[in-house]
């Protein structure tokens, strides 16, 4: 019997879903949307970054309609578009309980930088992903959020590492229409452009749309014919060029970023300005009020009330600060807008506004205009306050008024291809064994079998709880899954080194050598600066080597990290790392991933065996990448600095050092150096290596359970998000 072929009018239907859907980042956390795209080219999903956009290009709208008649695919489309459209529409958001004024009303999130995935490389760094998932937990909890960047043209530099082992940048042009993202026009289709007074002119941008779920991000780019070509590169690198360029990109970001809101007739109910970089889309609201005839006190006052402060970072260098003739000039058209003296808006970045040799710092200036402001972790908190009790010198440190909320991340972005699906799969059959169970567990209105629950299961206790169970899961199951997860880890690193390398390290290993299964994988991934101390675990280079030829208990390292463009110091420290991988006793048991990004970080954080941090503490405001890895049963191992200091139980990872720190940077260094290679011979080894008969490491997984349990369902962006919006975003 012949049967019917699917309809013209589905087709259409379907066809246009896909496309609508490949415009949305929603996808990147969605595995169904994912394992669609993939198969419509592995080839093309695979060379091109996992691009849904770039996808549907290679595959054209007549092949797609053609192979949209073999009906399993049609069903896996029909399956997506119908758990795109009930994320969408979804009615029951926490939002509705808890915040029904943001349902509106916006949030309008100024940051430098987001790093949603590697389609859209233009991030540097934890800022900018931290920045995307907190977008991302703002559309799964039913928050409008409107978000504010730069379009980078060029994107952060691409890491290439020379023969001698030290890094050179490159740069590849990033081209919007191969993108999620489109062009915002008005309603007769024309660009909406606006402009800001930079130095002695008038500099023109037009902006992008991304969609991130219910989030919506704007990019500015003003890469526009009207501009001269030093305006047009304002967006080309992220935080590009010298101190000049920075202060006129952090102008166009802020001010920019407010008017470009004004033009969309977007009126948020708070500005959250995450680091000092935009922290000018604040003075812009203060001209805005003193436009409206508000005296200078009250138009300070009107802008506190609309805007909260995030801080990141601990290190002075972290913090922007200009000469006032260099503001003086890059405000030189923008400053009649104010009818005061241009001391007065000089002072707004001063510590002591009296002071006319002290520099315009963008943290003073976010301080002094927020109504509130915020440190990321506990500890970050405290050395907050101490950094800028001098704003606030007749209130007591303890009581300068920063808070703290503790970073997260989002699970479902974090969580590797194979762990949304292995864990799914595994709820699935849960849910249709032991319903009633399931029911009690979880309630009764979350339907599993549609997949629309997904991201509100895996942000409850209940969630980890049941993985951790070994009723759930067996030790034996659980050992194997990471195991797999370990194996597509090692597969991956010899594909890329081979691919980026194979000319400079044929001549040294065969790649199928590098790293071994069975042996004790400890991964570092991260900004390469001398305060993360990449190099630390090799500070007893001798103790090492001696660990990673143990025959009965070796041990092994998968390094990756950027040094910025302009930190010969952590260039350094790449360079170290290459040449011990390369030239040592360590080869073929230490391998550094040239290019680190969103996609190797989520391979080394779900692959590993234990993640290692050591910062200088307290340098590491809080650190996310170790709760990535925690949700993908991988151990942390750190310094009790930033979110691990509030995480660690004696249970769920392992800790180097107590909580406390000699003030001595060079004393630091040797105590912290000791004391890592104490707990890895003492604690770590020991406990990966006790097997039972079956050849199982039951206290291990004993703390990867622990970790499932006391990690994923606090540090995550859907609690952080809600402490936001609870403690700050609202006014009660």
């Amino acid at each position: 019997m012949t049967r019917d072929v699917i309809n013209s009018q589905e087709i259409d239907h379907l066809v246009a879903g896909l496309h609508q859907v490949a415009r949305n980042l929603w996808w990147t956390w969605n595995q169904d949307a994912q394992e669609l795209f993939q198969a419509l080219s592995p080839r093309a999903w695979q060379t091109m970054y996992h691009n849904a956009v770039a996808v549907l290009k290679e595959v054209s709208d007549y092949e797609l309609r053609v192979r949209l008649q073999d009906r399993s695919l049609a069903k896996k489309a029909r399956k997506v578009l119908e758990e795109f459209q009930r994320y969408m529409s979804r009615e029951h958001v926490w939002a509705r309980v808890h915040a029904p004024e943001l349902l509106t009303r916006p949030v309008a999130y100024f940051c430098a930088e987001f790093g949603f995935h590697e389609t859209l490389p233009i991030a540097a760094g934890g800022l900018g992903v931290l920045a995307a998932d907190h977008a991302k937990s703002a559309s799964d909890l039913g928050i409008s959020f409107v978000g504010i960047t730069l379009f980078y043209r060029e994107g952060y530099f691409q890491q290439a590492i020379g023969p001698d082992g030290w890094q050179t940048e490159y740069y590849n042009l990033l081209k919007p229409e191969n993108l999620p993202m489109e062009l915002v026009v008005d309603n007769n289709g024309h660009p909406i452009v606006g402009s800001v007074e930079i130095g002695f002119s008038q500099v023109y941008f037009h902006a992008w749309r991304v969609n991130v779920g219910r989030s919506v991000i704007y990019l500015l780019d003003a890469d526009r014919p009207e501009n001269e070509q030093r305006y047009r590169d304002l967006t080309l690198h992220v935080y590009g060029g010298d101190s000049t360029t920075r202060i006129m990109q952090e102008m166009l970001l802020g001010i920019g970023g407010v008017r470009l809101l004004r033009a969309l007739g977007i009126h948020p109910a708070v500005f959250h300005i995450n680091e000092g970089h935009p922290a000018f889309a604040m003075l812009e609201l203060v001209r805005e009020h003193l436009a409206s005839g508000l005296e200078w006190d009250h138009a300070i006052e009107a802008t506190r009330d609309k805007c909260i402060f995030t801080t990141h970072t601990p290190v002075e260098a972290g913090h922007d600060r200009f000469p006032p003739d260099l503001v003086e000039f890059a405000m030189h058209r923008y400053k009649s807008g104010f009818p005061v003296g241009f001391h007065q808006i000089l002072g707004l970045g001063r510590v002591n506004p009296q002071d006319s040799n002290e520099p315009f710092c963008m943290t003073v200036l976010a301080l002094k205009l927020s109504r509130a402001a915020n440190a990321v972790s506990e500890l970050h908190g405290k050395v907050t306050r101490k950094m800028w009790w001098a704003l606030y010198p007749d209130t007591p440190e303890d009581k300068v008024p920063i808070g703290y909320i503790t970073n997260g991340v989002h699970l479902l972005g974090w969580m590797k291809g194979p762990v949304r699906r292995f864990w799914y799969n595994r709820l699935q059959e849960y849910f249709q064994t032991h319903p009633a169970e399931a029911k009690a567990r979880f309630g009764s209105n979350l339907d599993i079998e549609s997949g629309g629950c997904w991201d509100l299961l895996v942000n409850t206790r209940e969630f980890w709880e049941l993985l951790a169970d070994p009723e759930f899961i067996s030790d034996e199951e659980l050992w194997a899954f990471h195991y797999n997860l370990k194996r597509e880890m090692i597969e991956f690193i010899r594909r890329r080194l081979f691919q980026q390398h194979q000319k400079r390290y044929g001549e040294y290993i065969q790649f199928e050598e590098l790293l071994d299964p069975d042996t004790l994988t400890i991964g570092f991934g991260r900004r390469f600066a001398a305060y993360k101390r990449p190099a630390l675990v090799f500070s007893r280079l001798d103790k090492i080597i001696e660990l990673v030829k143990d025959p009965k208990h070796p041990i092994q390292f998968v390094f990756a990290g950027k040094a910025h463009p302009r930190d010969d110091e952590g260039k350094r420290l790449v360079q170290y790392i290459v040449n011990l991988s390369q030239r040592s006793e360590l080869r073929k048991h230490l391998v550094f991933v040239e290019n680190y990004d969103i996609h190797v970080c989520r391979h080394m954080v779900a692959g590993c065996d234990v993640w290692l941090n050591n910062p200088r503490r307290p340098l590491e405001a809080s650190g996310t990448s170790g709760m990535k890895a925690a949700c993908n049963g991988v151990l942390n191992l750190s310094i009790m600095d930033g979110w691990w200091r509030e995480a660690y139980d004696g249970l769920n990872g392992f800790a180097i050092g107590p909580d406390l720190h000699p003030p001595n940077i060079e004393e630091q260094d040797r105590v912290d150096a000791e004391n890592l290679y104490n707990v890895l011979t003492q604690e770590v080894i020991p406990c990966y290596y006790t097997r039972d008969q079956k050849g199982i490491p039951r206290e291990w997984i004993k703390r990867m359970r622990r970790a499932f349990v006391t990690i994923a369902p606090r540090f995550n962006t859907w609690r952080m998000v809600q402490e936001y919006t609870l403690r700050y975003y609202l006014r009660r």
